[in-house]
C-alpha cells in the first residue's frame, strides 16, 4: 500500500470528532469525548514507517483507531482517548509514550537505516515495550507491527533471517495459520486460513524456533500450509511479551486496495505475474465478507480490544467487547439480499478440508 510520492508536511493539530470519524491531518492528535474528572488518558500511537511517503495505510489505521475509541468510550465515558502519530524514519523524532502502538509498513529495505540513529531509537523502543509488557500493571504497553515494522522486529530480536524475494509479492493472498496460530487469540478467529493484502519484496525465513521459544513467542502464520510448497516465509508471530507482528497488511480496507490494484501500472504488473483471470477474481473477492473484510474487521480491532482489556483490569476501566461477525459485515458494506454468502462456520469447515492449490497464481485469491 505504499505510494511513492512526497508527503505533505505534518500539521500539529488537535481534533475532537463527535461522529467517530478520524481527523484527516497528518501528525494529528485525535481525542474521543471525555467527561470532567476522567481517568488518565488512554493513548494509542501510530508509528508511521513510510519515510515521508503518502500512504493509504495511515488513513486505514486512523479509521481503525476512531472505531476503537468509540468502543472504549461507549463503556468508559470518563476515559479520554488520544491518538498520537510519529514518523521516526524521516523525522528521527522519538516515539512518544503511549499505551498501545500500531507500527506501519513502509518502502525500501529493512537494512536501509543501518547506521542511522532512528534505527537505534526504534530498537530501544521495542525493548521498552517488551519490558513494560513484562512488568504489567498500570503502565503496561503493547505493539502490533505490520510489514516493514515486522521486518525490523525480526532483525532486532534475531528470530529469523530477512532476505530479498526473487520477485515482489503483491495482491490479496492467503495466509495459513499454524496449529498454535489456530489457538492464539490474534489468529484463532480465522481458523486455518485468512486473506490479506500483501505488498513486499522481502521475506522472513529460517525461523530460529529455539530463540523464539526463549522469548516466549510463537509462530502463528506462514506462507504455506506445509511451510514449503508455496513459499517458506514466516507471516505472523507472537514475538515476545507485548509484541505481535505480521508481514501482511491487515489494516487494508477495500478503498485502499482498490486504489492500488486499479492503477494501470499495478494492474499490468499483477496480470503479468498472475494472469487476467486471477486479477478479475481478486477484484471480486474484495466484496466477499469472508475474505479481506474479515481480516480488516477482526485482526487489529481484536488486538486493540484484547490489549485494552488487559489494561482495564489494572486501571479500573470497564472492559470492551471484541469485534464480531456484525463488524465483518459492516466493514465493507453488508451484502444485498439474495447474495447467499455462506456463514463463516461453513467457510471454516470447507477450509479445514481444502487441499492446497497446485499453483501460486491460482492460490492468490482462492
Amino acid at each position: 500500500m505504499n505510494e511513492q510520492h512526497p508527503a505533505p508536511a505534518p500539521v500539529s493539530t488537535s481534533s475532537t470528532p463527535t461522529d467517530g470519524t478520524p481527523g484527516e491531518t497528518n501528525g494529528a492528535r485525535l481525542s474521543a469525548p471525555a467527561l470532567i474528572g476522567a481517568a488518565r488518558p488512554f493513548r494509542l500511537c501510530i508509528v508511521d514507517m513510510n519515510d515521508g511517503h503518502v500512504n493509504q495505510a495511515i488513513r486505514c489505521f486512523r479509521g481503525i483507531a476512531a472505531r476503537f475509541f468509540a468502543r472504549v468510550t461507549t463503556t468508559n465515558p470518563r476515559v479520554k482517548c488520544e491518538l498520537l502519530e510519529v514518523s521516526p524514519r524521516n523525522t528521527e523524532d522519538d516515539i512518544p509514550d503511549a499505551d498501545l502502538y500500531l507500527s506501519s509498513g513502509g518502502p525500501g529495505s529493512p537494512f536501509d537505516g543501518d547506521g542511522k540513529e532512528w534505527v537505534n531509537r526504534y530498537y530501544r523502543f521495542l525493548d521498552r515495550v517488551a519490558d513494560a509488557a513484562e512488568d504489567g500493571g498500570t503502565d503496561q504497553q503493547a505493539l502490533f507491527a505490520v510489514c516493514y515494522s515486522f521486518e525490523m522486529v525480526i532483525r532486532h530480536f534475531k528470530v529469523a533471517v530477512m532476505q530479498p524475494r526473487a520477485e515482489r509479492k503483491f495482491g490479496v493472498m492467503p495466509v495459513y495459520m499454524t496449529t498454535e496460530g489456530q489457538e492464539h487469540p490474534l489468529t484463532s478467529p480465522f481458523n486455518d486460513r485468512l486473506f490479506a493484502f500483501e505488498h513486499r519484496n522481502w521475506e522472513a525465513v529460517d525461523l530460529d524456533t529455539r530463540r523464539l521459544a526463549g522469548l516466549g513467542g510463537q509462530l502463528l502464520a506462514r506462507e504455506s500450509r506445509d511451510g514449503v510448497s508455496k513459499g517458506r516465509a514466516v507471516l505472523g508471530l507472537d514475538v515476545t511479551s507485548g509484541i505481535e507482528a505480521v508481514q501482511f497488511h491487515p489494516e487494508a480496507d477495500r478503498a485502499g486496495v482498490v486504489s492500488w490494484v486499479a492503477r494501470p501500472d499495478q494492474a499490468a504488473a499483477f496480470k503479468a505475474t498472475y494472469g487476467e483471470v486471477t486479477y478479475q477474481a481478486m477484484l471480486r473477492t474484495l466484496d466477499d465478507p469472508r475474505r479481506l473484510a474479515r481480516t480488516f474487521a477482526l485482526m487489529i480491532p481484536g488486538w486493540l480490544s484484547r490489549k485494552f482489556n488487559l489494561a482495564a483490569l489494572e486501571r479500573g476501566y470497564n472492559q470492551i467487547s471484541s469485534p464480531d461477525d456484525n463488524d465483518v459485515l459492516d466493514a465493507f458494506g453488508r451484502p444485498q439480499p439474495g447474495d447467499a454468502v455462506p456463514p463463516s462456520s461453513a467457510v471454516h469447515a470447507a477450509h479445514a478440508h481444502a487441499k492446497p492449490s497446485p499453483s501460486a497464481s491460482a492460490d492468490a485469491v482462492s
